[in-house]
């Protein structure tokens, strides 16, 4: 399994304001889909929540976890996650998994 480390150390990271433990992934290209960035071997789960406008699309890692949000337009906002940070967001969304 993939962990947050080589993911973090794959990418430019930048700390999501007020959220410890959550990052926005830089850099990348806008329609770069989480199926890309992690390969065939990793679970990815999609939600459709009242809280998001957008598709939530969740993988967990060893240490962490995914959280990307496809917009209606294809394109990406991805984001990396400490544990903690992974399932903090995933309550605020209303998601378990």
């Amino acid at each position: 399994m993939i962990t947050f480390d080589q993911l973090a150390n794959r990418w430019k990271l930048r700390p999501i304001r007020n959220c410890p433990g959550r990052f926005i992934i830089q850099s990348l290209p806008a329609d770069m889909t989480l199926r890309e960035m992690l390969g065939s071997e990793t679970e990815i789960q999609t939600f459709k929540v009242s809280s998001a406008k957008d598709t939530v699309l969740v993988a967990q890692v060893a240490g962490g976890g995914m959280i990307s949000y496809q917009r209606a337009d294809g394109t990406h906002l991805h984001t990396l996650n400490t544990a903690d940070g992974f399932e903090r967001k995933l309550h605020d969304l209303g998601i378990a998994i």
